[in-house]
Formats: C-alpha cells, sequence, structure tokens
C-alpha cells in the first residue's frame, strides 16, 4: 500500500474511485466517530488487477 501513495496524484479520478471500491465496502459516520470496513479480498484484487495492467503492452510507458 505504500507503494501507492506517491503514484495516486498521478492517477484519474475514475482509477482513484475504482481503487476505493476494491478496498473500502462500508463508511458509516456516527456521533462518535467514522467506521469504515474494508474488503477483505480488497487488496488481493487489487494486486491482481495491478499485476495484470503491468503485462499489458498498451499500458507501457
Amino acid at each position: 500500500m505504500e507503494g501507492l501513495d506517491p503514484l495516486w496524484d498521478e492517477l484519474f479520478p475514475a482509477e482513484q474511485a475504482r481503487i476505493v471500491q476494491l478496498l473500502v465496502e462500508r463508511v458509516e459516520v456516527g456521533q462518535e466517530g467514522v467506521d469504515i470496513r474494508l474488503r477483505v479480498d480488497g487488496l488481493a484484487r487489487l494486486v491482481h488487477e495491478l499485476g495484470g495492467m503491468a503485462d499489458d503492452p498498451r499500458r507501457a510507458a
């Protein structure tokens, strides 16, 4: 996840939204604070998708 931080600002908003959708299941805001539920499989899916993008010649820099 630390490797994503320097890249975050370089991503398009749609890509940022996709990453958030993969990682966050639910956000609840209450008087006592915020409860954020993460998807158990979200990080693995993100790594899988990013790995596939690296193999895609259309994404090569």
